[in-house]
């Protein structure tokens, strides 16, 4: 099993704890640099964005130490309200909100003389496969996008795990936030739901990503304190709202590259943004990793290989 700590301890990569704005929120940021000789410019350099619920020192952290070995900087950080970064309300998930972080990450690198600032990329792990995908629509600077574990959080807040969710189910949750809202605006505290379960019982009643999802947030080695994965319930409809996969033809002529596991509950969605980014506009590729699922892809080692070197591979045919 990789763990962020076990990946970076037995690596030559260093962790630099950086920091930049987002409008007035202070993002952290953790940034790594490859070893060896800086080629003339900089270094190219890749944002990576956390998976929803994670922080930093998790998933986005093992990629980057992955990619900072090949030569790649990288930059992760830990979304606003998020984390270890600032701004109120806490834990606030808000797509568009995430969408900017990672623009404001390339903005932060363009300002290193030690980076490449004409050969960027974004990263997105899990719904900030999605988030990377709604950046780079209309983030030029952004020149090779690829995602791993892709998932449009707004689709699944909409229409459930593999679209199961009902008419009756949405309003049901669309009147809880409401109640939420209400609450607080008379003074109640506020009320935080969680992304995966919180407890094993309840996690035995729940879809497999959702099972996995509990043992790496709440019970693995993987498992951090400020992971607290949970979400401002009565700000929830901008999840509701939010669609990463409407505008997918604005990435071309760039290049694209999805990765997921074949038993991933969550591969259609890569899927669907490789379908629907135009043939014949730009390099588009969908990498199936056999045997991983959504959360395998994060810290099962011979998948997280897999990835990484696909990922690399990439970058550097791009950055070239």
């Amino acid at each position: 099993m990789y763990t962020y700590e076990n990946v970076l301890k037995n690596s030559v990569i260093e962790a630099l704890a950086v920091s930049f704005l987002h409008d007035a929120v202070t993002v952290a940021g953790l940034l790594y640099l490859p070893q060896g000789k800086m080629p003339e410019g900089g270094w190219p350099a890749v944002v990576i964005g956390h998976p929803t619920g994670g922080v930093k020192e998790q998933t986005a952290g093992v990629y980057a130490v992955k990619l900072a070995e090949q030569g790649i900087a990288t930059l992760t950080l830990d979304a606003s309200y998020q984390g270890e970064s600032g701004g109120e309300p806490r834990y606030l998930e808000d797509p568009s909100v995430r969408s900017e972080d990672l623009s404001c990450g390339i903005d932060y690198l363009t300002t290193r003389a030690d980076i490449n600032a004409e050969k960027l990329g974004v990263l997105g792990i899990c719904a900030s496969g999605g988030y990377a995908i709604h950046a780079a629509e209309t983030d030029l600077r952004m020149k090779a996008i690829a995602t791993v574990s892709m998932a449009d959080l707004g689709d699944m807040f909409r229409n459930g795990l593999a679209r199961q969710q009902d008419d009756e189910q949405r309003r049901a949750f669309l009147g809880q936030i409401a109640a939420a809202r209400t609450a607080e605006a008379n003074g109640a505290e506020p009320i935080y739901a969680p992304f995966v379960p919180r407890t094993a019982e309840d996690a035995a009643k729940m879809p497999r990503d959702y099972r996995e999802g509990y043992e790496y947030y709440r019970v693995s080695p993987n498992a951090h304190p400020r992971a607290v994965s949970q979400f401002r319930l009565s700000r929830a409809n901008r999840l509701v709202s939010f669609t990463a996969l409407d505008y997918v033809e604005l990435l071309a002529p760039r290049p694209l590259l999805m990765i997921a596991g074949t038993e991933a509950q969550t591969r259609y969605f890569s899927e669907e943004a490789y379908a629907k980014y135009p043939e014949g506009m730009g390099k588009k590729e969908l990498t199936l990793v056999k045997g991983a699922t959504h959360i395998e892809m994060y810290y099962v080692e011979d998948y997280v290989d897999q990835a990484a070197a696909k990922l690399a591979a990439f970058y550097q045919a791009e950055f070239v």
